[in-house]
């Protein structure tokens, strides 16, 4: 692995998003000079399904060897950042370098994206990213060797990038827009902007979500890979190298580290590479999940548009009427987990009915909450609402006497059509 040189002992790193994955990886290593750490991020209580919090890691990182401040901090927050800011400077005298690591995703189709999940991805990765670096500026202004890296894509305007999740990308690239508009901006500064992207997948929390569990794990990096590569680059002298879009490899074997495989979770391994490069199709690395018995919650020929719950949404649709209207007379909400989140009504009380997405108007008499694989695969019969139910997969709030009618409507789907 690259070696530490000791060249950032002392220096004080504020890095959002560090509770766990990349963003703990990067903090972890700086530690073992000697680093200050200022881990920004939510997690301030254990989540059932992800490990580590801002004081688990704040731990990880003293025991490394250097000094942290733990902040709760959601990015979105003007006042939440500019505050942490100030308290990590007061305790340790400045900020050198900023990491803007923390990114929210949704690998979903425009049909399938809800305004509240486009806020979110836009808030927090475009919006969050600029407003961090903005309000570090002063900090960053009166360092020796400032620094600050978004851990984000090379902007490849292919279109295939964009089109089964254009929000993510939008949001993704606003980053990376951040990296090549900033990098100008600040030069007269000597403040180095830069960006950095794996080459293949790092098997963190986040790839579990894009569907890639324990099977998907052996065609994987480690999270070290991109926290050696950001070492690396964040011990460049900032009036020279800035504007970069470094891929991780790319940037250890310029520093002289050719054993590339001592990072793979298993080595010799056929590894997955990463989105938004070029050579790479998103429907191979779909693929090539698949093959390990993996169920990726992208790519598919827009899937998560043609053939998720928008699409059974739609199939609903052609089907109200007065005549539904009047046998159902209930308004209905679903609130859906998993890869495709989101919340959409359906009101067969009023007039001939209607549905959207959003929060049911006036209110609802039914609400239902389950995965929305789960949702889809009811409304198709491969799952019956009362062993659904049962099972605690599907959770039902309101009144039950109209869920059971639901079913009525279910097999009145033409199957065809979902």
């Amino acid at each position: 692995m690259a070696a530490n040189s000791g060249l950032l002992a002392g220096k004080t790193i504020f890095i959002t998003g560090a509770s766990r994955g990349i963003g703990k990886a990067i903090a972890l290593k700086a530690a073992k000079d000697g680093a200050n750490i200022i881990i920004a991020a939510k997690t301030t209580t254990p989540h059932p399904k992800l490990p580590g919090t801002i004081y688990t890691a704040a731990k990880e990182v003293e025991d490394a060897g250097g000094k942290c401040l733990a902040c709760a901090v959601d990015i979105r927050n003007d006042g939440a950042i500019q505050s942490a800011m100030k308290e990590a400077a007061d305790k340790f005298g400045g900020i050198d370098i900023l990491i803007n690591n923390a990114s929210a995703i949704s690998l979903t189709g425009t049909a399938a994206t809800d305004p509240k999940r486009f806020d979110l991805m836009m808030g927090i990765n475009a919006r969050g990213t600029y407003m961090c670096s903005k309000f570090a500026l002063p900090y960053l202004q009166k360092s020796s060797n400032p620094h600050i890296l978004n851990i984000s894509p090379p902007l490849n305007m292919n279109p295939r990038w964009f089109k089964d999740h254009v929000a993510y990308t939008m949001a993704k690239y606003g980053m990376s827009m951040c990296v090549l508009g900033m990098s100008e901006e600040f030069k007269p500064l000597s403040i180095a902007v830069n960006a950095l992207w794996p080459r293949t997948a790092i098997y963190t929390a986040a790839m579990e979500m894009l569907g890639g569990g324990s099977e998907v794990a052996n065609q994987c990096r480690k999270p070290e890979i991109m926290s050696d590569a950001a070492y690396v680059m964040l011990t460049r002298k900032s009036s020279e190298y800035t504007g970069n879009f470094a891929i991780d490899d790319e940037v250890l074997t310029s520093a002289g580290v050719n054993d590339l495989d001592q990072y793979a979770w298993v080595p010799g391994s056929t590894l997955l590479p990463d989105f938004f490069l070029d050579g790479e199709d998103p429907h191979k690395i779909r693929q090539q999940m698949e093959e390990k018995g993996a169920t990726p919650a992208f790519g598919g020929g827009s899937k998560s548009a043609a053939g998720g719950p928008a699409q059974t949404f739609s199939a609903i649709e052609g089907l109200l009427s007065e005549d539904l209207v009047s046998s159902m007379n209930g308004v209905f909400q679903f609130n859906l987990t998993g890869p495709e989140e989101g919340v959409w009504f359906i009101d067969l009380k009023t007039g001939s009915g209607k549905l959207g997405q959003g929060e049911a108007p006036g209110g609802a008499n039914c609400t239902m909450t389950l995965d929305s694989e789960d949702f889809v695969k009811m409304f198709k019969g491969e799952l019956k609402a009362v062993s659904a139910f049962m099972s605690g997969k599907l959770k039902i709030q309101g009144d039950m006497g109209l869920a059971m009618k639901l079913e009525k409507l279910m097999n009145k789907m033409d199957k065809s059509k979902l």
